[in-house]
């Protein structure tokens, strides 16, 4: 009798522990599960820098469409015709102008106007058909720096963007500050945030367009220097004492 209340005993306590340890357990996976995934998203923390993002965003939407842009003019401007001097030259000595100025127009590159422009005065001076050629190369230069300044000031105000949303986060930490008598971290975290993204904001945008600026700007005049190759080369083909 003893040993059937005793086994009746221990089953009760096992039943209790089993209910008690149950719903702590089940407590802790429903407390695990209803936690919020740690993650920021990019798009969140840009909202949080306030007003100042829109000026800097259209900064970066311009900067990309007029690096792009450019990029795609330069790059055809870049392309080399190996053949074109020889062929001109070939042209020149059978006294085929026409067809080499047909065949400049068609390539159609800074280079090739600027020739086309010394092979149509052909007969004039030295000086003349330098001084037409000096002028139609730095028109065709001009051409491929346009916009290039959209680049150089967006590179210069994005930072001072930036400074000003610094400046109005700092306002506005102070301006809570005043409200709540108090500077604790949920007080003041809302302009901490905005001083902190516009200021990363107007630096990104202000490099993106730094370095569109200068490796652009590169590209232009390593064209340059090869416009001025070919106008020597055109030059000492005219200088050549004729066979």
């Amino acid at each position: 009798m003893l040993s059937f209340i005793l086994q009746i005993s221990g089953s009760a306590a096992a039943a209790v522990a089993d209910s008690v340890v149950q719903p702590a357990v089940t407590g802790i996976q429903t407390a695990t599960e209803a936690l919020p995934p740690n993650e920021i998203l990019l798009f969140s923390i840009i909202l949080k820098g306030g007003i100042i993002m829109i000026p800097l965003a259209f900064l970066l939407l311009l900067t990309i469409y007029v690096m792009v842009e450019r990029l795609l003019i330069i790059s055809k401007a870049s392309k080399k015709n190996a053949t074109l001097i020889s062929s001109i030259k070939e042209m020149i000595n059978s006294s085929n102008l026409a067809n080499a100025r047909n065949m400049c127009k068609n390539v159609n590159t800074p280079e090739s106007i600027m020739l086309e422009q010394g092979i149509s005065r052909i007969g004039q001076s030295m000086t003349e058909i330098r001084e037409a050629m000096d002028k139609a190369g730095a028109v065709e230069l001009s051409r491929l720096e346009k916009n290039m300044s959209i680049l150089n000031v967006t590179g210069r105000i994005a930072p001072m963007f930036g400074f000003i949303g610094t400046i109005i986060g700092v306002i506005k930490i102070f301006y809570d500050i005043s409200l709540a008598k108090t500077v604790e971290i949920e007080v003041i975290s809302t302009g901490l945030y905005e001083k902190m993204i516009t200021s990363g904001g107007g630096l990104v945008v202000g490099v993106v367009a730094f370095i569109a600026y200068h490796w652009l700007n590169a590209r232009i005049d390593k064209i340059a220097h090869h416009m001025e190759e070919s106008q020597i080369e055109f030059l000492d083909i005219l200088n050549e004492p004729s066979k």
